[in-house]
């Protein structure tokens, strides 16, 4: 897997055609708005929180919708085998609304940094994203198309716990938020996500936290209580699984008091 593109594309004067090689390969996550593809002649509109993989040597073109913005995170690759993942194998477009949007977007944009700095392996390292990207699309894929109903309730457990990020948050309280009992909610926040509450949680303090370390003059024991950890090393542990570094990490980067 060689990548040979990656962009973050925003605005609204977004244009672009396909380049007929029969062993390009190109995945869009939209990440805001909405905009407009056209694949093989079909239309398809993808509006945030979708994804569009276009296997090599399918033809597409595609724009902005006028007057509406759209931010989207590409990544352009050659591939010259399937690696048993179903997405890859179909031959086809792919448009896919994944539950694990969260996870997805997290590799996009690791994808998208490692290509901007360009470290020791980055193609090595973007490769290696990239397919974890492919393997979450492929499981959602395999499952089937995720009902309405289903993303609805995910996405109110996703708000909820977003709202009240700095509390403990159980499924008890989610099952009551969805009108279910809480070991449903769990399974069902576990299925659709690929994430349990747990995990969903932390990764929502963890980005705050980030913003404080860099943009708050707040110590790091006072971001650790603020985002609900009373225990300074277990909030270094999280952080540093979730982030690959650790908080003090960040305090360089602060803005300079005047």
């Amino acid at each position: 897997m060689i990548p040979l593109e990656v962009q973050r594309v925003s605005g609204i004067d977004w244009y672009e055609e396909s380049v007929l090689e029969q062993d390009v390969w190109r995945l869009s996550l939209v990440t805001y708005g909405t905009c407009v593809y056209w694949v093989k002649g079909e239309k398809q509109i993808i509006e945030k929180g979708e994804v569009l993989l276009i296997p090599a040597g399918v033809p597409y073109y595609g724009k902005n919708i006028p007057t509406i913005t759209h931010t989207q995170m590409m990544v352009l690759w050659t591939e010259d085998k399937t690696m048993g993942l179903s997405v890859l194998e179909r031959g086809e477009a792919l448009r896919l609304k994944p539950g694990s949007y969260e996870l997805i977007h997290e590799r996009m944009k690791a994808i998208f940094q490692q290509w901007k700095e360009r470290p020791a392996y980055y193609a090595t390292m973007i490769g290696a994203l990239l397919i974890e990207v492919l393997i979450y699309l492929s499981r959602e894929f395999d499952r089937g198309v995720i009902p309405p109903e289903t993303h609805r309730h995910v996405e109110r457990m996703k708000r909820y716990i977003e709202r009240h990020y700095q509390e403990k948050v159980t499924k008890v309280e989610l099952g009551e938020e969805i009108a279910k009992s809480p070991n449903y909610a769990a399974l069902l926040f576990k299925h659709v996500t690929g994430q349990t509450i747990s995990q969903y949680l932390h990764a929502q303090r963890m980005k705050r936290a980030t913003y404080l370390l860099t943009e708050s003059q707040l110590t790091v024991q006072e971001i650790a209580e603020y985002l609900g950890y009373q225990d300074l090393s277990y909030f270094y542990r999280i952080y540093k699984r979730e982030i690959g570094s650790v908080p003090s990490d960040l305090l360089q980067e602060r803005p300079r008091m005047i």
